[in-house]
């Protein structure tokens, strides 16, 4: 049994493009169920032993500015001991990360601001590369997709498209493939402190900064390369990293 948790980073609407971060991604984290286990017991230490509760929820943005209860960051060297810890726990999980970002501003040119939700066209993508990803791992495999939600009518909208993948299939993954190997699609709020929600959006943001300028050295990339789903030859864009259009 696997476990697909998925979250995002940036803004999937169309009306307003923030051009110093103008995509959207969508970043899920696949564990078999006993490396899931391991990592919420590694998760649940490290916010007992900085934050003196594991009902402390990880959010990418609120540890970078040090927000809330991260604001116990600014003391420069807890910080970096947490970052140590947080990334050695990362490197040492075992899962596989795949991806699919949006370019708004290109999906605009040739789509139009009226095109199809961007969430919706990467839930789409993400699901395929998730079944092509546990083909590799095992033929017999489950999984169940977790997702957080976003509010009712978004999350109306996301179970719709969600269904609708799965009873037409997509161009690659028929809908009986679909049903062989899902198990169960949930939505689960962010106060439901989900430790693998938390660390797909940990995944997020790392990926994001590296799609918009790969050049640029980000050390928690590098602490998930080597998790990103790839090609036999190790190659990850179009496979663990997929840019649309």
């Amino acid at each position: 049994m696997y476990y697909f948790f998925l979250d995002e980073s940036g803004d999937h609407g169309l009306n307003f493009i923030d051009y110093n971060f103008p995509i959207f991604i969508l970043a899920g984290c696949l564990f078999k169920d006993e490396d899931y286990a391991k990592l919420e017991e590694n998760i649940k230490k490290l916010k007992i032993d900085f934050f003196g509760s594991e009902q402390v929820i990880l959010h990418s943005r609120e540890i970078r500015k040090c927000e809330g209860c991260f604001q116990t960051l600014f003391d420069l060297e807890k910080k970096k001991k947490f970052y140590e810890n947080l990334n050695t726990i990362a490197a040492n999980a075992e899962f596989n990360v795949i991806s699919v970002a949006i370019d708004k501003q290109r999906y605009i040119e040739k789509y139009g601001k009226i095109a199809d939700n961007p969430y919706s066209i990467c839930l789409s993508y993400i699901i395929e590369r998730l079944i092509f990803c546990l083909d590799g791992a095992n033929s017999f495999s489950k999984v169940e997709i977790v997702i957080e939600k976003r509010g009712k009518r978004e999350d109306g909208k996301l179970i719709a498209h969600y269904n609708e993948i799965i009873d037409r299939g997509t161009f690659h993954v028929s809908s009986g493939r679909l049903k062989s190997r899902i198990e169960g699609f949930s939505m689960v709020a962010k106060r439901d402190n989900n430790n693998g929600l938390q660390i797909s959006d940990l995944c997020a943001y790392p990926i994001a900064r590296h799609v918009l300028n790969a050049e640029e050295p980000y050390i928690p990339f590098t602490v998930i390369k080597n998790k990103i789903y790839c090609s036999k030859d190790g190659k990850i864009d179009g496979f663990g990293i997929k840019i649309f259009p």
